[in-house]
C-alpha cells in the first residue's frame, strides 16, 4: 500500500480546539469487524459493550511540561525545545525549533538562566542532543518552566493543564498524552470494575514514534522512533488471565496496543518486559494479543491510522471516517472516539 491510501479531506472546522465539559460525554461510534456495521452511542455507553471478565489495557504514562521557550545564548534568538527521550547524564533527544540553524555548541538558555542547554550531537531524525546545566533537581526545573506541548494543530491555549491528561496518570515521561484514554472518567472505572471488568495499567512513554509524519510514498520504507515502555508482572497476569479465560482484551489507544503487541508471543501471550519499542503495524500484520481498540481519530497519512487500518481493515476504516466527517464527529487529541469490536 502506499502513503496516498490513507489520506482523506477533513474540514478544519471538525479538528477539536477544546475537550469537552464532561470527558465521557464525548460521541462514540462503535464499528463492528465481522458484520461492518456501525452504530453511533456516547463513550459512557461503553459499559454497554464490555462483559464481565474483559480485560480493558490502560496506558498509565503521564505528560511531562516538555515545550521550553528560551533563547540562544549569543544572538538572544528565540528558541523552542521539545523533549523526547532522556539519554541519561542530563542529555535528551530533542526536536528544536528553528532546528536548521542550530549546530553543535550553541547554548540555550531558558527561564533567565535557570536552565541551559548546549547541542551536542544530531539525530538521525533532524532533531537535536543536548546536554542540560541547572542547579537542583531536574523535574522541578521542568515542572516549574516548562509548558505543556499540545500538538500544532490545537490553536488555544488549556486553562486546565489536567485535562491533557488521563484521570489515571501516574508515570511520567511522555511527550504527548494518550488521547484514547481522555475520555474515562473514575466514576466509569468504577463503575467496570463492579461489573468485573479487569483493567490493566501498562506505560508507554509517548515520543516522536507516535506521531512523526510519514514521508515515504512506499509506508514500508518508513521507520518508527523508539518508545519506551513497561509491562509489569501484575498486568501481564491479568491480561493473560483473560485471554485463557476467553475474554476481550480491549487495547485503549494505538500506544497500548503498540506496548502489548511488542510484549506478546507467539501463543499470544504477554510477557513481563521493559524496553524501547519501534514496532510499526501496518496493513498486513497479525495480532496476537489485542481483541478490541478504542481509539480516537487519527490524522490523514499517520502511523495510527495505518495500525487502525491494520485492525479493522483500510475500507471499514476509510468509510467509518466518511461517516465520521458526515455526521460530524469531533476529530484528533480532544475529539470523540471509536470501539472496534
Amino acid at each position: 500500500m502506499e502513503l496516498k491510501d490513507f489520506d482523506y479531506y477533513l474540514p478544519q472546522e471538525l479538528i477539536a480546539q477544546d475537550p469537552i465539559k464532561k470527558r465521557d460525554e464525548s460521541r462514540l461510534m462503535i464499528i463492528k469487524r465481522c458484520s461492518g456495521m456501525i452504530e453511533h452511542r456516547v463513550f459512557k455507553d461503553i459499559y454497554s459493550y464490555l462483559d464481565n471478565g474483559d480485560c480493558l489495557v490502560l496506558n498509565d504514562t503521564r505528560v511531562i511540561p516538555a515545550r521550553l521557550i528560551g533563547k540562544r545564548k549569543h544572538t538572544n534568538g528565540k528558541i523552542e525545545l521539545v523533549l523526547l527521550k532522556c539519554l541519561g547524564q542530563d542529555r535528551w533527544e530533542t526536536l528544536v525549533k528553528p532546528g536548521k540553524r542550530a549546530r553543535i555548541g550553541d547554548e540555550f538558555i531558558f527561564a533567565g538562566g535557570k536552565l541551559s542547554a548546549n547541542v551536542v550531537d544530531f539525530t538521525d531524525f533532524g532533531g537535536r542532543i543536548v546536554e542540560f546545566e541547572y542547579n537542583g533537581i531536574f523535574n522541578e526545573i521542568i515542572n516549574e518552566v516548562g509548558q505543556m506541548p499540545l500538538p500544532p494543530y490545537i490553536k488555544k491555549t488549556i486553562k486546565d493543564k489536567e485535562r491533557y491528561q488521563t484521570v489515571f496518570s501516574r508515570v511520567e515521561g511522555s511527550a504527548a498524552a494518550p488521547t484514547a484514554g481522555l475520555h474515562f472518567t473514575k466514576d466509569l472505572l468504577d463503575k467496570l470494575s463492579v461489573k468485573g471488568v479487569k483493567i490493566a495499567y501498562i506505560t508507554l512513554h509517548v515520543g516522536l514514534g507516535t506521531f512523526r509524519p510519514v514521508k515515504s510514498d512506499d509506508i514500508t520504507e518508513h521507520k518508527m522512533h523508539e518508545e519506551y515502555f513497561e509491562i509489569s508482572a501484575q498486568a501481564s497476569k491479568i491480561i493473560n488471565n483473560a485471554k485463557s479465560g476467553g475474554h476481550k482484551v480491549v487495547a485503549v489507544g494505538t500506544t497500548s496496543v503498540r506496548a502489548i503487541e511488542t510484549a506478546t508471543n507467539a501463543e499470544g501471550y504477554i510477557q513481563p518486559c521493559k524496553g524501547w519499542t519501534d514496532i510499526f503495524i501496518l496493513p498486513g500484520y497479525k495480532f496476537k494479543a489485542v481483541d478490541s481498540l478504542i481509539t480516537n481519530f487519527h490524522l490523514p497519512k499517520s502511523t495510527l491510522l495505518m495500525l487502525v487500518s491494520a485492525f479493522a481493515g483500510r475500507e471499514l476504516i476509510m468509510d467509518a471516517y466518511d461517516e465520521a466527517i458526515k455526521k460530524r464527529y469531533r476529530f484528533f487529541s480532544f475529539g470523540d472516539a471509536m470501539l472496534i469490536l
